[in-house]
């Protein structure tokens, strides 16, 4: 499973993004705790349609489940139009990974 986790830097120990379609960068996951990619958001900043297109980025790169600290309703459509899980967390990265992984 690749799991794809806002983040507000772009290190394992990070802080989960509480914006999922304006976080500053997304750490991808690959069944592992190890990050396998690094995206900084190119939608982080500037107008509408945010979580429409980190949505479409995301499926681009073959993510799963996406876990952030809240999601609009507009990205949780796009979400669901494509079939993605999403869930809601607070915390660490590394930490919350781990809790994913092992279940």
């Amino acid at each position: 499973m690749k799991i794809a986790v806002a983040a507000e830097s772009e290190e394992k120990n990070s802080v989960i993004s509480d914006r999922a379609g304006r976080a500053s960068y997304y750490l991808i996951f690959d069944n592992s705790e190890e990050i396998t990619e690094t995206i900084k958001n190119p939608f982080g900043v500037g107008g509408g349609g945010a979580g429409f297109a980190v949505v479409k980025m995301l499926v681009d790169k073959g993510v799963d489940l996406i876990i952030a600290g809240k999601f609009g309703p507009n990205m949780i459509g796009a979400m669901e139009e494509r079939g993605l899980k999403h869930q809601e967390a607070t915390g660490v990265v590394e930490e919350v990974i781990e809790g994913v992984l092992k279940k």
